[in-house]
């Protein structure tokens, strides 16, 4: 196969100045380990997978752990660190903006100033915060600049409020249950239909939803007769983007090809919290060991991505 050239829509930035001023604002409740971070690094990194650009994000908990105006400085003291990083070295990191939720008018703003002034490829928004997941009506201002903005919005899963399992980080198996959640509260709650603009794309291949849709579809019109129909709930699942990261090989692949438009579907590798050796892993699978076709690989890698990021085209 020729050289992938891909575009790493899920991959972290740690800026040193949050790494440690995490713990003291309540650390990782997720139970991960922060990992150490630099862009010579992830450069490293990305020069050994044939990645020619990755789109950063701040990944859980965000800023969810300052309070009030702190919240709001850490967020744009974020984005004006990663714009920076962008602008050092051209062609070679994105930026998926983070935004002070819960603090919705904050969130807009930032939103606003992240896209407009500093030219970010996105935002990026956590499954769920506070217990409030992204369908929520109280997130409508958000949506609606997003949508006005056709942003792209990569939404990462954020730790639900259960206990963690006995020695299983939350990263493990809550991760893709808060996904699946938060994804089907936002399709029955008529997000996907309301703000047609923006392009969604959710972790880890969508977490469980290909593997259990024809479950949420089914059931749920028979709960609500008046409701939209099992085809009408597929449709809107469908709208969602989705990618790679921890997510490749010959079991997972079948179930999400089966159901994903494949259009629709952006390489990730969750570098740095996936150590070089696990990420490395699991884009040898995508490469060797998906049943994909070299025009599939080509689409994943790097097609679909340049589509809906027109400044990484």
């Amino acid at each position: 196969m020729a050289k992938a050239d891909r575009i790493d829509v899920h991959t972290h930035v740690v800026p040193p100045f949050w790494g440690e001023a995490l713990p003291s604002h309540g650390g990782d409740p997720s139970g991960w380990t922060t990992p150490a971070w630099s862009p010579e690094a992830h450069l490293a990194y990305m020069d050994d997978q044939q990645i020619a650009t990755s789109v950063l994000s701040l990944t859980a908990p965000s800023v969810v752990g300052w309070e009030g105006q702190g919240r709001r400085d850490m967020a744009r003291r974020v984005n004006e660190f990663v714009a920076e990083t962008v602008t050092t070295h051209p062609g070679r990191f994105g930026n998926f903006a983070t935004v002070p939720l819960p603090d919705v008018e904050g969130a807009v703003a930032e939103a606003e100033y992240a896209l407009d002034e500093l030219g970010a490829d996105g935002v990026v928004l956590l499954s769920n915060y506070e217990g409030a997941y992204l369908g929520d009506p109280k997130y409508a201002p958000l949506w609606d600049a997003l949508d006005r903005r056709g942003a792209v919005v990569f939404i990462h899963p954020g730790h639900p409020l259960i206990p963690l399992l006995p020695d299983v980080p939350g990263p493990l198996v809550d991760y893709p249950f808060d996904t699946t959640r938060n994804a089907v509260q936002m399709v029955f709650a008529g997000v996907l239909d309301r703000y047609p603009d923006t392009k969604i794309i959710l972790s880890h291949a969508g977490g469980f939803v290909p593997y259990a849709v024809m479950r949420f579809c089914e059931i749920q019109p028979a709960l609500h007769p008046e409701g939209p129909s099992t085809e009408e709930l597929l449709a809107k699942f469908k709208l969602f983007y989705w990618d790679t990261a921890l997510s490749s090989g010959p079991d997972a692949f079948p179930s999400f090809l089966a159901f994903a438009d494949h259009e629709r579907i952006l390489f990730g590798s969750d570098f740095p919290y996936a150590p070089a050796p696990v990420a490395a892993a699991f884009n040898h699978l995508l490469d060797d060991h998906s049943g994909l076709t070299d025009e599939q690989k080509t689409a994943f890698n790097h097609g679909n991505a340049r589509r809906i990021l027109p400044r990484l085209a």
